[in-house]
């Protein structure tokens, strides 16, 4: 996997300053999101793996996509292709959408309670953490019924447990020392 992160960068980079210039960020995501769900198809996969040639499989892939690429996007994936990397564009997807994350200073927060949060209580939390974090602020909420209460936030690298099972865990930690 870290592999496929290796390569997936310079394509991600390159296909978003592309997208910056031409001012088409949300176009080329959602070129490189179908693209890299028509490769991560089984019978697409087994046929790229095939005996087939390079123009054959191209072809076919980009006949696949049909409309979804116009055709700067084809000739991204032709590139690809050349270089024998499609099968790493959900790494290149996840890649761009990293950059268009930081671009449009946004970021997406996990957040897990015990009880389902009522709109005006998700729109409070993201207010305090587009303070905390400086950005906007998008957010995934889901329900844990083990955490008894409070909330888990992780946004990237930072986590927050506010969670009444995760002060427990602390307390019978720091008691065990």
């Amino acid at each position: 996997m870290s592999e496929l992160t290796t390569v997936a960068r310079p394509y991600a980079k390159a296909a978003f300053d592309f997208a910056l210039e031409k001012s088409a960020i949300e176009k080329w995501h959602d070129m490189i999101a179908f693209a890299a769900a028509v490769a991560n198809d089984d019978q697409m996969a087994t046929f790229l793996g095939s005996a087939e040639t390079l123009e054959k499989k191209v072809d076919v892939f980009i006949n696949v996509c049909g409309e979804q690429l116009d055709e700067s996007g084809q000739n991204f994936v032709r590139l690809m292709a050349e270089n024998g990397r499609l099968k790493a564009l959900s790494a290149v997807e996840k890649h761009y959408s990293d950059l268009r994350s930081e671009h449009e200073q946004e970021v997406t927060v996990d957040v897990t309670s015990a009880v389902k949060l009522t709109k005006k209580q998700q729109d409070n939390l993201a207010q305090a953490l587009e303070k905390r974090f400086s950005r906007k602020v998008k957010l995934n909420c889901s329900v844990d019924t083990a955490i008894v209460s409070g909330l888990y936030i992780k946004a990237g690298d930072t986590v927050i447990d506010g969670t009444v099972r995760g002060k427990l865990e602390r307390l019978a930690h720091a008691l065990q020392s």
